[in-house]
């Protein structure tokens, strides 16, 4: 019977298991039961994830049905409010780019002219956040009732139909539009590993107060730790950030 040498690297059967390896920088191994017990490893993982992201789901489902039943008269009055005050649809509707790239439809309450998106080419040079994103904090298309319903989070309130969609999660990174991930570094790619939210890590820490490189360096935080225990914690974080409405403009 022949003996496997020591200095013969062994190769994971599996391509997929091959390249997470080498990402990994462990691309070849002195004896096939380390490769087995990396992929033991990587099955047990991967089985927590689901678990992990079936038990989210269902934490979604269940307080964004009982948040839309507290907030009902809230989103009404909202609704009439941006009826009276300009012309133009209640509901804006934005392209936004999910989770591993994926394209939907992002609601949100309109709270800007309905020729935002036109003056936004020419209010660029006065962007003052850094990086791919662009904020002001006296914006001159935000209407009146808009500042409103910002400084308080209320134009995020129709998102909750994007989470009985499944399109985006009460907790996750924010979700871009296409525009800024053209514009993205490599590592930034890393924040559409989840699931797109409505509250975060960033929106608990500070919001347009903080830098895009923090801004990154929170979801990446929030994607290697998340669980349902954590987005209950952000969650119950994010009421106090809204009532004080720091860094919402």
């Amino acid at each position: 019977m022949t003996q496997l040498s020591v200095t013969q690297p062994v190769q994971p059967s599996d391509p997929k298991l091959a390249r997470i390896l080498q990402l990994y920088g462990e691309g070849s191994f002195q004896s096939p039961n380390a490769a087995r017990r990396l992929q033991l490893r990587l099955l047990l993982w991967n089985i927590q994830m689901q678990i992990v992201q079936r038990l989210k789901r269902g934490v979604d489902l269940v307080l964004a049905t009982i948040a839309l039943i507290t907030l009902f008269p809230l989103i009404l009055l909202t609704a009439l409010a941006i009826k009276l005050e300009s012309p133009g649809p209640i509901i804006f509707k934005q392209t936004r780019v999910g989770k591993w790239g994926k394209l939907f439809t992002c609601y949100k309450f309109r709270s800007m002219g309905i020729d935002a998106e036109t003056r936004k080419k020419e209010l660029l040079t006065h962007n003052e956040v850094d990086g791919p994103i662009f904020k002001m904090q006296i914006d001159p298309r935000v209407t009146r009732v808009g500042r409103i319903i910002r400084k308080l989070s209320i134009d995020e309130l129709p998102q909750l139909f994007n989470v009985f969609k499944g399109d985006m999660s009460l907790v996750g990174p924010r979700p871009p539009v296409p525009q800024e991930v053209n514009q993205y570094k490599f590592d930034h790619l890393r924040r559409l590993d989840a699931i797109p939210g409505l509250t975060g890590l960033q929106q608990v820490s500070g919001r347009s107060d903080l830098s895009f490189e923090r801004w990154v360096e929170l979801d990446m935080q929030y994607i290697s730790q998340q669980s349902v225990r954590k987005d209950i914690e952000i969650l119950l974080k994010t009421i106090p950030a809204v009532i004080l409405g720091k860094g919402a403009y």
